[in-house]
C-alpha cells in the first residue's frame, strides 16, 4: 500500500468517525427534545384536567352564592384565556411560554378569590358535591406541581446536552433551541404570615 492511499484510508477514516459523531449528537438531541415534548404533554394534560375542574367548581358555587357575579366572570375569563395559550408549541418560544405562566397564575389567583367566597357559605362547605370537586382540584395542583417539576427535569436535561461542544453547533445547525424552565410564582419566596 503507497502512502497516497494509506492517507486516503485515514482521511476517510476520520470523515467516517466525524459523520458518527454528528448522528449520535444529532440523535441524542432528538431523543431529549421527545422526552421534553412528553414532559410538556403530561403539564398540558394537568392542566387541561383544572381547566376541566372549574366550570363545575363555579356552578356548583353559583347555586350558593348567586350575587357574586364578578368572581364567577373572572374565574371564566381567566380559564378562557388559559384555555387559549394551552398548545404543544409553547415549549419552543419564550414568548409564549411567558404568556401560557401568566396565564395560569392568573387562572390560579382567580380560583383563589373563588375559595374565598366559599368561606363566606357554611352550608356550601359542607356541600359534598363542593367537597369532592374541591378535593379533585387541590389533587389536581398537586399534580400541576409534580409535571412541572418532571418538565423542567427534562428541559434541564435537554438544555445540559444541548450547550455541550460539538452538540451546541449541532443543534443550532439543525434547529434545535434552549428549552424554557417553569419559575417559581411571583412572591413564593416570600412565606406567607401567620397571625393568632
Amino acid at each position: 500500500m503507497n502512502k497516497g492511499m494509506a492517507a486516503g484510508l485515514v482521511l476517510a477514516g476520520a470523515a467516517a468517525l466525524g459523520g458518527l459523531g454528528l448522528v449520535g449528537a444529532y440523535n441524542g438531541l432528538v431523543a431529549l427534545d421527545e422526552g421534553v415534548k412528553q414532559a410538556w404533554a403530561q403539564v398540558e394534560n394537568v392542566y387541561q384536567r383544572r381547566l376541566d375542574l372549574i366550570p363545575n367548581l363555579v356552578e356548583t358555587v353559583k347555586g350558593y352564592a348567586a350575587h357574586e357575579k364578578s368572581t364567577f366572570l373572572a374565574v371564566t375569563e381567566a380559564r378562557a384565556k388559559a384555555a387559549r395559550v394551552l398548545s404543544p408549541d409553547v415549549i419552543n418560544d419564550p414568548q409564549k411560554f411567558q404568556a401560557f405562566q401568566e396565564s395560569q397564575l392568573a387562572l390560579s389567583s382567580a380560583l383563589s378569590r373563588l375559595l374565598v367566597v366559599v368561606e363566606k357559605y357554611p352550608d356550601l362547605k359542607a356541600s359534598g358535591n363542593f367537597l369532592s370537586l374541591q378535593t379533585q382540584l387541590e389533587g389536581t395542583e398537586n399534580r400541576i406541581a409534580v409535571e412541572r417539576g418532571r418538565f423542567n427535569e427534562a428541559a434541564r436535561t435537554f438544555n445540559t446536552r444541548f450547550r455541550r461542544f460539538p452538540t451546541n453547533v449541532i443543534g443550532r445547525s439543525f434547529g434545535f433551541k434552549m428549552k424554557e424552565y417553569f419559575n417559581a410564582e411571583e412572591g413564593a419566596k416570600t412565606a406567607p404570615r401567620v397571625a393568632f
